[in-house]
């Protein structure tokens, strides 16, 4: 795949697909064009069946990211026509991300704030140094916060966490993050790059429609009643049963061995 932008460093191995955020010295503020890439990259990750776990980072050790770029609003959100356009091109990003039917990660060191918590929250999961902050200062600059990512928030954290951060604008560290449940674990800094790795490898291991239908599940739980689609669940569920894999999970466990799935 040919990369988008020298802002965002994209890389496959062993089963993980990984996307850095890259510019370390704006503590990875997200430019218009690393929002496109996010979008190109999710869409190659999800077609591609060698990837089994998505994990997104930040390039060096002070953020995984401050937020969107501000210094391109002069150009990219001068008028209605070009905010529009921003926009959309965050959504596309946002909704390949949530499109993606492998386990997400994102690996969080240091600021995660404003756009770039938006990000993370539309991983499956965030692992966090203990170092991380977190925080979205909407109210300090008289923005307005979308829709799709209060919704998102409050089904991750509540309806009262939801209120707390958007209201503040204030920092939270990893601590509290956890306590609120917007955090899986947090790790110290030494120790998160490793961690995170270990954790990725573990979850390509597994069953790969296995661990897809229980994240299709999860997502059709998310969604309003009337908009779930409990037969694609189904169709999962008994591809599960009909696989290889599922003949060779039985194996493994009887041979008292690790099993090798193929995703088929």
């Amino acid at each position: 795949m040919k990369a988008v932008t020298s802002k965002l460093i994209t890389s496959k191995a062993d089963g993980v697909g990984h996307i850095i955020l890259n510019q370390p010295e704006k503590r990875n503020a997200i430019a218009y064009e690393m929002w496109q890439g996010i979008a190109v990259t999710a869409d190659d990750y999800a077609s591609d069946d060698s990837i089994r776990v998505v994990v997104i980072s930040g390039a060096g050790d002070k953020a995984f990211s401050a937020g969107a770029d501000i210094s391109q609003f002069a150009e990219k959100r001068s008028d209605k026509a070009a905010t529009d356009d921003y926009n959309a091109t965050v959504r596309k990003a946002l909704e390949a991300v949530d499109r993606l039917d492998k386990p997400t990660i994102a690996m969080v060191q240091g600021f995660c704030v404003g756009g770039g918590m938006s990000l993370a929250t539309h991983f499956d999961m965030r692992i966090a140094s203990d170092d991380s902050r977190f925080g979205i200062p909407a109210a300090k600059l008289g923005l307005a916060y979308r829709w799709e990512d209060v919704r998102a928030l409050v089904q991750l954290i509540g309806p009262t966490f939801t209120r707390e951060i958007l209201y503040t604008g204030r920092l939270f560290d990893a601590t509290e993050a956890q306590q609120m449940g917007l955090v899986n674990r947090v790790m110290p800094q030494s120790e998160l790059q490793a961690f995170v790795s270990d954790y990725a490898a573990r979850i390509a291991a597994n069953a790969p429609l296995t661990v897809r239908s229980v994240k299709e599940t999860v997502n059709q739980v998310l969604k309003d009643p009337a908009a779930r689609d409990i037969a694609q669940v189904e169709r999962l569920i008994a591809a599960c049963f009909a696989s290889e894999d599922y003949q060779e999970g039985r194996k493994a466990f009887m041979e008292k061995r690790k099993p090798e799935f193929r995703g088929r």
